[in-house]
């Protein structure tokens, strides 16, 4: 049977990936995004490999484009089998920096975007007896640097989601996968909101120096679903940080931590530290 996929933010970056994944193994590829040009194009390039897509424009803090997406899904296909909630944005800046605006936006878009997607499709799956839905959080919804404030409670917020709902949906035959790399040469910083030049900078370098590509990690969640995996770690030495956290004494980790996530403290945040007074 042909598997039927639908991918928010798919039209660049990881979900591009993911949704020429699926089309590889002739899957029909639903992309939805907010750049037209590219959602299109992505979908010419699935054709052009003879393959099955569609685009639909698709805002994730709008419920009724998701509600859209699924009927028309019910209408072309009978249905999908598999929702990937990817689409997301990228914050960085300490407490002092960060706005509410800046927090509310990318609650609104990296947590509540995946809520809505999974409110919107669940009573299709459960209407079908199966379905599987690949929430991407990141490496920092499980390890938290400084820096990331926002960033890191959103993304830590969609594993928690994606762990409630695998209990919550397995007996309704409907599967949940939670997909957490770390940095990858990906467009993500494109959409990068920061006051903190600083840790803009740094975030910029991490994106650079990456030795993992999207369409390696598009492999890695590839088999995990295949394999009814929930928790996806592209990277190796994530695997090793995870388990450090899971099993190291708390001080002991926090104590690894600093050491090791000192450059993202901001350029304020030193320059404050070094003009205090001898103690």
């Amino acid at each position: 049977m042909t598997t039927r996929i639908f991918v928010t933010g798919g039209a660049s970056g990881l979900g591009r990936e993911i949704a020429l994944r699926w089309a590889r193994t002739g899957a029909r590829v639903c992309i939805g995004d907010l750049n037209d040009e590219r959602g299109q194009g992505v979908a010419a390039e699935i054709a052009k490999m003879g393959g099955s897509a569609l685009y639909r424009r698709c805002d994730v803090t709008k419920t009724e484009d998701l509600q859209a997406v699924a009927d028309l899904l019910q209408r072309e296909w009978g249905g999908v089998d598999i929702v990937v909630n990817n689409a997301g944005v990228a914050t960085a800046g300490e407490l002092s920096g960060e706005t509410i605006e800046q927090w509310q936006w990318i609650l609104n878009i990296n947590l509540l975007g995946v809520v809505r997607g999974c409110q919107v499709f669940a009573p299709l799956f459960k209407a079908q007896g199966s379905g599987r839905f690949v929430n991407i959080a990141s490496m920092a919804g499980l390890v938290h640097p400084p820096a990331m404030g926002s960033y890191n409670a959103s993304k830590a917020a969609v594993v928690a989601l994606s762990e409630t709902l695998h209990l919550e949906l397995a007996h309704d035959g409907i599967g949940v996968t939670v997909v957490c790399p770390s940095f990858f040469r990906t467009n993500l910083n494109e959409s990068l909101r920061s006051s903190d030049p600083n840790a803009a900078v740094v975030m910029e370098k991490l994106f650079r120096k990456a030795r993992i590509t999207a369409p390696e990690i598009a492999d890695r969640i590839f088999d995990a679903v295949r394999a009814n995996r929930f928790l996806v770690l592209p990277h190796a030495d994530d695997r090793k940080a995870y388990l450090m956290k899971c099993y190291a004494p708390v001080r002991t980790y926090l104590n690894i931590m600093a050491k090791m996530t000192r450059g993202f403290r901001s350029s304020r945040a030193r320059t404050a530290r070094t003009a205090e007074p001898a103690r």
